[in-house]
C-alpha cells in the first residue's frame, strides 16, 4: 500500500513489528521449551514474558488508543458505511488488553505450576495470534485504503502529528526509546527469527 501520510506509514510499520512478534510467538509455542536452545526452559519463558509485556505495554497503550480516539471517529464521520467494520475493530481493541493479560496469566500458570497448564496456554496463544493478525489485516484492507480516500488534509495533519509522536521500540527505522531499551535488547537477542537473533 502506497501512502503520502506519516500516520499510515507508522501504523503499517507498527503492524509489521507486531506481525513479526506474533509469528515468533506462534513459532515458539509450536516448538516448546525443549527446543529453545541454550538456556532451555528458563530462556523460553523469559522471552515469552518479554514479548507479552511488549504487546501489553506498547500496542495496547500507544497504538490502539490513537486509532480508537483519533482515526476511527474521523472515518466514521467521513465514511459512515464503514461503521460495522469500525465497531468490530473497536470491540477488538476493547478485548485486546484483557486477552493479553489472560495469556500472561496462563503462561505463569504453566511456568510455575507445571505442564498440566501447558495445553491451555498453547491453545489460547494460537487463538490470540490468529485474532491479532486478522485484526491488523482488516485495518489494512478495509480501513486504511478508505482513509486515504475520504479524510481531509486537516484530518491528516492531526493524525500524522499524533502517530509520529511515539516510537515503536521494535522498529529499526525509528529512533530507539530509552524507556524500552532493556526490553528491546532482551527480546531481539534472545528470541528466534524472524523477530530476533537467537536460535529457534
Amino acid at each position: 500500500m502506497t501512502t503520502t501520510h506519516d500516520a499510515v506509514r507508522v501504523i503499517l510499520d507498527e503492524h509489521a513489528s507486531l506481525s513479526a512478534m506474533l509469528t515468533t510467538l506462534s513459532q515458539m509455542v509450536r516448538l516448546g521449551p525443549d527446543a529453545s536452545g541454550a538456556g532451555g526452559p528458563e530462556r523460553y519463558f523469559d522471552v515469552l514474558r518479554a514479548m507479552l509485556f511488549y504487546i501489553d505495554a506498547f500496542p495496547e497503550k500507544n497504538h490502539h488508543p490513537k486509532e480508537s480516539n483519533l482515526l476511527f471517529p474521523r472515518l466514521a464521520r467521513a465514511a459512515p458505511q464503514l461503521m460495522p467494520t469500525i465497531e468490530q475493530l473497536e470491540r477488538d481493541h476493547m478485548s485486546g488488553e484483557m486477552r493479553v493479560r489472560e495469556l500472561m496469566h496462563l503462561l505463569m500458570a504453566w511456568e510455575y505450576m507445571g505442564d498440566l497448564h501447558r495445553p491451555a496456554f498453547e491453545a489460547e496463544a494460537q487463538r490470540y495470534v490468529a485474532f491479532y493478525l486478522d485484526h491488523m489485516r482488516l485495518e489494512e484492507t478495509a480501513l486504511l485504503p478508505a482513509a486515504e480516500k475520504v479524510l481531509t488534509e486537516a484530518d491528516w495533519t492531526v493524525l500524522d502529528e499524533a502517530f509520529t509522536r511515539h516510537t515503536d521500540p521494535l522498529n529499526p527505522r525509528r529512533p530507539r526509546d530509552p524507556q524500552f531499551d532493556r526490553l528491546f535488547t532482551r527480546i531481539v537477542l534472545r528470541a528466534p527469527a524472524p523477530l530476533g537473533l537467537g536460535e529457534a
